[in-house]
């Protein structure tokens, strides 16, 4: 049985008489008078608007079988040909933004989308064929779910790595997402490195796209231009500018005479400069898309549309199947690429996923053609002041921007199927519109095409959703593009579909992968409060140590309250509330709160007198954060599983704490943890905040199946307060009534003991800093007690709080790396000169060991180092906080991780990675410390370099040396006296 469709096929007419005889000849004319184009959604067409500079006949054709199509399409374009009709088009679904396509005529060669398949490409009819759907395989590898640009992305490059039995669903059409609506900027200006890198790939392999598949992609390399309306964002463009150039993109700060030069409508009365990234582009996004699929088919992948996946089945947590609206598909992979949908798809899995996104209306702008038509490669503009970017498009100009009050959407279960053109908004458009008739003003006698309005989905960071999900082995995550997913789909599908080829990424994707999320992020009304600030800040001013506002006051310590009253000012790590540092009686609250700066910060003092504290007398600082497990077994199965995990050696008496990291394969942390041999078969492990859910997912990953091994996770159970400096053991002796020296309680040790009234307090002589102190973990409900009690007898002692910006100056001046900012997977011991923390030297075999070996013989190539910066004015100058290029004798060698001011040095400190050049042959060369001791070295703060004492670990000529310093400074003024 033939199922009768309607097809409609536009034809544009521009000549008078066929016009009239359009009139004339065609009896549906009344009915369709106003210029139309038709689409379908489900199984039903409708009318969308098109603009009014153009006239649409509208005819009503049946579709016959597949088959016959293509025949019928050359039948009625040699009709129109021969009868002058100068373009036709035949439309098999929206153009982009449904008011694209129009005025473009579909040659054979630019058919609809997938209309003609080369040969053996039977699926391309699957796609368009509206009589029959093609039946739904049992069983596939993987499944993707979306057929958005994130979708296609991840299928191509799992099919170019060699993957076969790959399924792609989608429950629309191909690329009817947020895809069709996207406005087509491909750029590199992206706030961390990782996302650079994604953008940076992602533009080459849609330049050569084309030449790939066949299939036009709309690619012109326009270039961009960053523009800065002060100095505060002249300074992060120059800043952004050192990251791209470590990364060899080619960029430069231009000064506003060159930015008319590039782009005569930009009016630059109010410009200090600009960021020129000459490589940027644009493309249509649903032609890039089309192209990956095409790209995907050719390979093997089957790309089937109409097909809804209800909910991905699990057993012991392993993805087994998935179900759709058309049946079940048996998988040992699933990767959700739902884009909107993607929350909604993980809440209604068998096992639910959190995927923390929500979505917001986005608009943009389209105009007709100008009098003076923009040529295709005129520049991309970014004004993010303005809050506002522009483009080129067909003669005019497209706009859009991220206003200050978005709207979310979508808050109520599932959306609509296939993304529409939503609701126009003029009066929420007003200020971005305003806004770019002010930065080109020649745009006020522009005739206005069309007001865009379409959904983005944002998560809590502004940073996408990559990875395989913590609950589920099998189940990938690759969404939530904060309004760049053309730029990042290239380069993100790479790096997901390495992940599940080799089990890690040719880069280091901490800072998107989904474990740095947990369950506690997945509320509807935190995810529709926090994208209502992220939206926003994606154009705002970030400025060093900035911090959300929403979603606040999550997870709390006991002392929060407390320590609020005490003049704490808060930041917030993975929910967790935080002391930055403590505002003094008598300080100006506000205009310290208010305070951004990339200069010297207003805190400075603040913190200064903390570290001070710190190192004379005693301070408390709240690291309740800090995540904290207890390992346990009936026999020596905790032991057993812990030596194979660990590097070190964790075959120590009890009450003895041993400091460690959990490697992968290739010998990079996983995790940097310390471990307490609570007894002879408990352990209690603590590891930095943001590795709660990562951690757990990497131990649960390798732990065997055995019931007499248990792991809990008891971060809520404790409250950790950190007490430091050289009075601390005066505090903790009165308080305890036992003896606290180095005789009796030895360094890295752990005691449980009696503080105050509360008994079972875990004391551990350690402090994560190198200063002289004790980490005391107390049961919770004893927390507010034990806090009590230290502050009163600490009062004699000179006690005071401390926040965690002092904890930086100190761990850094000390030269401690933490996980996620100095250490990540790609770090090896050898490589940050922790190499005494491995047991290399004995027969235990762990995770990671083979690598290290090699990395042994074969010598390392970059090293961890430490830079005290020279000739740098603390008042003056620019601060160097992370990303800054490292020279040595002026070539790039290298990069920071993370710095801090040092009270004890007087100094900046950076610490980060240097590399030897590549040896003739351009292989990597192997480092020696010659490399640190005859290199003279820089540090690059937005492009102005300054001088740097490098350093390898350990260090402590430094403060011998400052010490020196110091003692001949007080005798030269002794003597002048």
């Amino acid at each position: 049985m033939i199922l009768q469709r309607h097809l409609f096929i536009s034809c544009t007419l521009s000549n008078p008489r066929q016009q009239q005889a359009t009139r004339r000849d065609c009896p549906s004319w009344q009915r369709w008078k106003n210029p139309s184009v038709f689409t379908r959604e489900a199984e039903s067409w409708k009318c969308v608007d098109r603009a009014p500079h153009s006239e649409t006949l509208a005819a009503n054709v049946w579709i016959p079988p597949f088959t016959e199509l293509i025949g019928i399409y050359h039948t009625i374009h040699d009709v129109f040909v021969r009868t002058g009709c100068p373009s036709f088009a035949f439309q098999s679904g929206p153009a982009m933004c449904s008011c694209v396509r129009s005025s473009r005529a579909l040659t054979p060669v630019l058919l609809p989308r997938l209309l003609l398949p080369p040969p053996g490409h039977r699926w391309v009819s699957r796609l368009l064929s509206t009589s029959s759907l093609p039946p739904l395989p049992s069983q596939a590898r993987v499944v993707i779910c979306g057929g958005g640009i994130v979708g296609t992305s991840v299928a191509y490059h799992l099919a170019k790595l060699g993957w076969t039995d790959i399924i792609l669903l989608e429950q629309g059409r191909l690329g009817a997402g947020t895809t069709r609506l996207c406005a087509g900027i491909v750029s590199v200006a992206k706030p961390i490195t990782i996302e650079c890198q994604m953008a940076n790939y992602s533009n080459n392999l849609y330049q050569q796209l084309e030449q790939e598949t066949g299939v036009k992609t709309g690619y012109v390399t326009t270039g961009s231009l960053c523009l800065a309306q002060n100095q505060d964002r002249l300074i992060s463009l120059k800043r952004l500018a050192s990251r791209l150039k470590v990364l060899g993109i080619s960029c430069n700060i231009i000064k506003p005479k060159e930015v008319a030069k590039l782009h005569p409508l930009v009016n630059i009365h109010d410009l200090v400069g600009a960021l020129h990234l000459p490589a940027d582009a644009v493309v249509s996004p649903p032609d890039v898309n089309h192209a990956l699929a095409v790209a995907a088919a050719a390979q093997g992948v089957q790309i089937l549309d109409r097909t809804s996946v209800q909910q991905v089945l699990v057993d012991k947590g392993q993805v087994t199947a998935v179900e759709t609206d058309r049946g079940s598909v048996e998988c040992e992979y699933f990767v959700n690429c739902a884009g909107q949908w993607a929350y909604e798809l993980g809440q209604a899995s068998e096992t639910k996923i959190s995927i923390p996104l929500h979505g917001c209306e986005h608009f943009y702008l389209l105009t007709k053609p100008l009098q003076d038509q923009l040529p295709p490669d005129a520049p991309v503009l970014l004004d993010m002041d303005g809050r506002i970017y522009a483009r080129p498009w067909q003669g005019g100009l497209l706009s859009g921007g991220f206003e200050k009050n978005p709207k979310p959407i979508f808050t109520e279960g599932r959306n609509q199927l296939e993304i529409q053109n939503m609701q126009e908004d003029w009066d929420h458009f007003e200020p971005m519109l305003s806004s770019l008739l002010r930065r080109m003003p020649a745009l006020e006698s522009a005739e206005i095409h069309q007001l865009v309005n379409c959904p983005e989905s944002f998560t809590p960071d502004m940073r996408c959703l990559m990875g395989e999900t913590p609950g589920v082995a099998g189940y990938f995550v690759l969404a939530g593009m904060n309004s760049s997913g053309l730029s990042y789909a290239g380069g993100a599908g790479k790096y997901l579909a390495e992940w599940m080829t080799y089990g890690y990424p040719t880069a280091n994707v901490w800072p998107l992968d989904i474990k740095r999320f947990g369950n506690l992020q997945s509320s509807r009304t935190f995810l529709r409060h926090r994208v209502m600030e992220v939206m926003p800040l994606l154009y705002e001013l970030k400025v060093p140590r900035w911090d959300f506002q929403t979603g606040r006051q999550l997870r709390t310590s006991p002392l929060y309250d407390r320590l609020d009253t005490q003049g704490a000012r808060w930041m917030e790590k993975h929910g967790f509330e935080r002391p930055k540092y403590f505002v003094p009686h008598g300080k100006d609250l506000l205009s310290l709160d208010q305070s951004k700066t990339f200069y010297k910060p207003d805190w400075f003092d603040i913190v200064g007198a903390e570290v001070k504290c710190c190192k004379e007398a005693v301070c408390v600082i709240d690291m309740s954060s800090f995540t904290k497990f207890e390992l346990t077994s009936s026999g020596d199965e905790a032991l057993e599983f812990l030596q194979h995990l660990c590097a070190n050696d964790l075959d120590v008496p009890v009450g003895h704490i041993v400091h460690t990291g959990m490697l992968n394969s290739r010998g990079g942390y996983e995790n940097d943890c310390s471990v307490v041999r609570i007894s002879k078969n408990s352990f209690f492990i603590i590891s930095p905040t943001d590795q709660q859910v990562h951690c757990w997912s990497w131990m649960k990953k390798h732990m065997p199946s055995d019931p007499n091994l248990h792991l809990e996770d008891v971060s809520w159970k404790y409250t950790a307060l950190n007490l430091i400096g050289p009075r601390a053991v005066d505090v903790l002796a009165e308080l305890s009534y036992v003896s606290m020296t180095p005789e009796h309680f030895p360094s890295m040790f752990c005691k449980e003991m009696s503080v105050g009234y509360a008994n079972g307090i875990r004391v551990m002589s350690m402090t994560h800093t190198g200063e002289p102190g004790f980490m005391l973990y107390i049961p919770i409900e004893y927390a507010l007690h034990v806090y009590n009690e230290v502050m009163s007898v600490g009062q004699k002692y000179g006690i005071r709080n401390a926040g965690y910006y002092a904890l930086r100056s100190l761990r850094i001046e000390k030269f401690f790396a933490f996980w996620g900012q100095d250490l990540d997977a790609f770090t090896t011991p050898l490589e940050c000169g922790r190499e005494f923390r491995v047991k290399l030297d004995t027969d235990r075999d762990f995770v990671g060991r083979q690598a290290l070996l090699q990395q042994r013989q074969d010598g390392v190539f970059r090293r961890f180092v430490m830079l005290v910066l020279d000739d740098h004015d603390t008042e003056l100058d620019l601060w160097p906080w992370w990303g800054e290029p490292i020279y040595r004798n002026g070539h790039l060698a290298g990069a920071t991780t993370s710095s801090a001011f040092s009270y004890t040095l007087e100094r900046h400190v950076c610490l980060g990675f240097v590399s030897p050049p590549p040896g003739p042959e351009g292989l990597p060369t192997p480092f020696t410390p010659d490399f640190i001791n005859r290199g003279d070295y820089e540090v690059d703060i937005a492009g102005q370099r300054y001088p740097a004492k490098a350093k390898l670990y350990p260090f402590s000529s430094l403060f011998t040396q400052q010490k020196r310093r110091k003692d001949e400074l007080e005798l030269s003024n002794l003597q002048g006296k």
